[in-house]
């Protein structure tokens, strides 16, 4: 029965043990979505990626993303776990300076710098304002008002975000949402951090899990992609700077934002590899 390599990659931790972890599985060839699925369920991490040969030559790898009730075109933290992992076993990239990954969403391009790797952001796949009976549902999970909303509009670039924007961290942090929900809601929380602090605003991610129970994400690269969009259009912050996630789970997120006039948004953070071996002969039989 076949083995093949595995990872366990801390993304965006300032230190080891404070970022999110991501189970990275190399695999020779496609699987089953079901027992792809079943695998990443067993692990219980936010996400598990699965890296595969990619199947166009403008790719250095592909991969496919999963979370514990389905296959995701795209997020963040596995996006750049993902090219640490391919990059520590041994992977080649065609170009200088930069991983190209192939994923749900397309080809994303990976820059590879002194200071760590960085994802190019991929478009919004939706935008624009929310619905008031959305926010007030929102607001009903998050156990705030709708009158504490600063600004609120859909950040979706594939996971689903709602970004709701609060008037500050502090408030971002103290929010207790509920423990479950009847339907699928993916919520991106954004306040700013008071002036001089460095630090430009905290995030928080809350959304549903396979069984209606509400889950929070300890640091999340799709929604920050997608907030750090928000914000700089909106005039809040400018860019470089660094947001924070995680604080409310005892974690030190640390997401680095860089955006040229006229070019990307950049989302970058820390990658190391924590653990790694080899999977079982009986996780994937022949």
């Amino acid at each position: 029965m076949p083995q093949y390599p595995f990872q366990l990659v801390d993304v965006f931790g300032e230190t080891p043990f404070s970022g999110n972890p991501l189970a990275v599985i190399a695999l020779e060839a496609d699987r089953d979505t079901a027992e792809l699925q079943q695998i990443t369920r067993w692990l219980n991490l936010s996400e598990t990626a699965f890296l595969l040969p990619p199947s166009t030559d403008a790719a250095d790898y592909r991969v496919r993303i999963f979370t514990l009730d389905r296959e995701l075109p795209f997020a963040g933290h596995p996006t750049l776990g993902s090219a640490h992992a391919w990059l520590a076993l041994g992977g080649t990239p065609r170009h200088e300076g930069k991983v190209v990954q192939e994923c749900g969403a397309g080809l994303i391009d990976v820059r590879r710098g002194a200071d760590g790797l960085a994802f190019a952001a991929p478009p919004l796949m939706r935008s624009g304002p929310v619905d008031a009976d959305k926010l007030a549902e929102a607001c009903g999970v998050l156990g705030i008002t709708v009158s504490d909303v600063v600004a609120a509009e859909w950040i979706d670039n594939g996971p689903g975000w709602l970004g709701i924007q609060l008037k500050d961290a502090a408030s971002v942090i103290a929010v207790e949402p509920a423990r479950s929900h009847a339907s699928r809601i993916d919520i991106g929380l954004v306040g700013l951090h008071p002036a001089g602090s460095p630090f430009a605003y905290e995030v928080r991610a809350i959304f549903s899990d396979p069984y209606g129970g509400l889950i929070e994400d300890p640091v999340t690269g799709s929604l920050n992609a997608s907030a750090a969009e928000w914000m700089l259009r909106a005039g809040h912050v400018t860019a470089p700077y660094t947001a924070t996630q995680g604080t409310r789970l005892g974690r030190s997120g640390r997401i680095r934002i860089e955006n040229e006039a006229g070019g990307p948004i950049w989302v970058g953070g820390a990658t190391a590899t924590l653990f790694s071996g080899t999977t079982g002969t009986a996780a994937f039989p022949a």
